[in-house]
């Protein structure tokens, strides 16, 4: 954290990263950072007030590469077209954006959740190559651009919610989950919360009982939706993707929603006279869900800075194939059952998919850039799976180096192995392979199969890459078993 007077005063001369929180005096763009020149690479204003960018910010800061603010206006000519790489515009009230930001051709994250846009610079379609990740949810578009199913060859994670383009297909899907799931409105005060597991922008997560009746209690795990946009999209639009989802074995499932919350927003004039600031604190919305064993884990880590749109993994982490091949086989499966239904997840990570490398089982989770697109139009209908099917592909290749690092690993462990028997060979009797093992000829036939799935995947030409039911087909017979139930759930279609 910095402070604007150490600024003034040239106290940050050489650093790289500038982080302000400080009210901005009249909301203007404090010109001391501009004397910070070629050293700045990443800066983040955000909640300071900030209102514009002077017109010389782009060529004052040359190798710029994130920038984080909050503003109305951006005025052409004032970002750094060749080095930008991350840009964030989340909850301002930007209504156009520049002509020239398709210029920004190192673009890989981009997000604008949030404002008033209700088109994109046509010379975006053109320049953003590079470009992974879009966030547009919470806007104005009447109707979404169809170069972005075209002309992205790198897009993988795209979210649109909230917008009039997709408010009737919104409305539609939660009302048939409604009617086809029979969720239960369950009570607040049947609700024991115990202990909280997760928080995140869009609300909090915990671990709780569902007070059935007097005798029986259920463990169950409760989300609570709170606060305004986030970087990827709104809480009540994150509720809707979860609730029309319905029910997979590769999706967590949803018991019931949360009714009589005390901190419920109510309509009406006491609702009117609440600020904006006010009503972003207040409930809303929960669901009730199956609490997942703790022996699940999260797959991967999230992005770093320097990875941008790729996710981490710790340096211990790793796979056998057929951990890899159980666990990828249950999430394509999920993700075509969510594009039958016409729901783009958005935000298909390993850091979002918690796994069970004890029965090869996963499930994926956080549904914060989730989009409910519909199946009417087929031109969106297409290019929505087939730009997920790319982040499937990114995920297949994070997969297979971590099966290449189970692979290095078992190959140290049987060295140090052979070696203590030439040490002791009769110290004890030899080990026998466990049955459930794969031969390496199975093994190295998984990975060539995943490497081969991976590469259709991530064909440049979006229109040639498979559907997630092609997919799944593909990895169940790798398998060589279709549709495992892992965790049981209700039956309440």
């Amino acid at each position: 954290m910095h402070d604007l007077e150490t600024l003034n005063s040239g106290g940050y001369a050489s650093t790289t990263h500038l982080k302000l929180t400080c009210p901005l005096p009249s909301g203007l763009f404090p010109s001391a950072i501009l004397s910070l020149g070629t050293t700045l690479t990443h800066l983040d204003l955000s909640g300071t007030g900030l209102s514009s960018l002077p017109s010389n910010f782009g060529t004052s800061l040359p190798n710029l590469r994130i920038l984080s603010n909050g503003m109305v206006s951006i005025p052409e000519g004032s970002l750094p077209t060749k080095t930008l790489r991350w840009l964030i515009l989340t909850d301002n009230k930007i209504e156009k954006l520049p002509e020239d930001l398709g210029r920004c051709e190192n673009l890989e994250k981009c997000m604008l959740a949030g404002n008033s846009l209700s088109s994109l610079p046509a010379s975006v379609g053109e320049g953003w190559k590079n470009l992974a990740l879009l966030r547009l949810s919470a806007n104005r578009f009447e109707s979404i651009p169809q170069w972005l199913f075209t002309n992205l060859p790198k897009l993988a994670f795209l979210s649109f919610a909230g917008n009039p383009c997709v408010e009737k297909q919104t409305g539609e899907a939660t009302a048939k989950a409604g009617k086809r799931f029979d969720l239960e409105a369950i009570e607040w005060e049947k609700l024991e919360l115990q202990e909280t597991l997760g928080e995140g922008a869009s609300g909090v997560i915990g671990k709780g009982l569902w007070k059935q009746s007097e005798e029986y209690a259920e463990e169950v795990a409760i989300k609570v939706f709170k606060g305004g946009v986030t970087s990827d999209g709104t809480p009540r639009d994150e509720m809707a993707a979860v609730l029309a989802a319905g029910f997979h074995e590769g999706l967590i499932t949803v018991l019931g929603r949360v009714v009589g919350h005390p901190d419920e927003v109510v309509e009406g004039a006491a609702a009117a006279a609440e600020g904006e600031e006010e009503k972003k604190k207040k409930f809303q919305g929960g669901i009730v869900m199956q609490l997942i064993p703790e022996y699940y884990s999260a797959l991967g880590l999230p992005p770093s800075f320097d990875t941008c749109s790729r996710d981490c993994f710790p340096e211990d982490a790793s796979l056998s194939a057929a951990e890899a091949l159980g666990m990828l086989t249950g999430i394509a499966g999920a993700a075509a059952h969510l594009h039958q239904r016409g729901i783009a997840h958005g935000d298909l990570y390993a850091h979002n998919i918690l796994a069970s490398k004890a029965d090869r089982h996963a499930l994926l989770g956080d549904f914060g850039a989730a989009t409910i697109y519909g199946t009417d139009n087929e031109e969106v209908y297409a290019g929505m799976e087939k730009l997920e099917v790319l982040a499937f592909a990114h995920l297949l290749e994070d997969v297979l180096g971590l099966i290449r690092r189970e692979k290095e690993k078992k190959s140290m462990e049987t060295s140090e192995a052979e070696s203590a028997v030439v040490v002791a060979a009769d110290a004890a009797p030899p080990a026998f392979r466990d049955s459930a093992e794969l031969t390496e000829e199975e093994e190295e036939a998984i990975v060539q199969g995943l490497e081969k799935l991976q590469k259709q995947c991530a064909d440049p030409q979006v229109d040639s890459r498979p559907s997630f039911e092609d997919v799944a087909v593909e990895l169940e017979d790798l398998v060589g078993f279709r549709g495992m139930m892992r965790i049981p759930i209700p039956n309440l279609n």
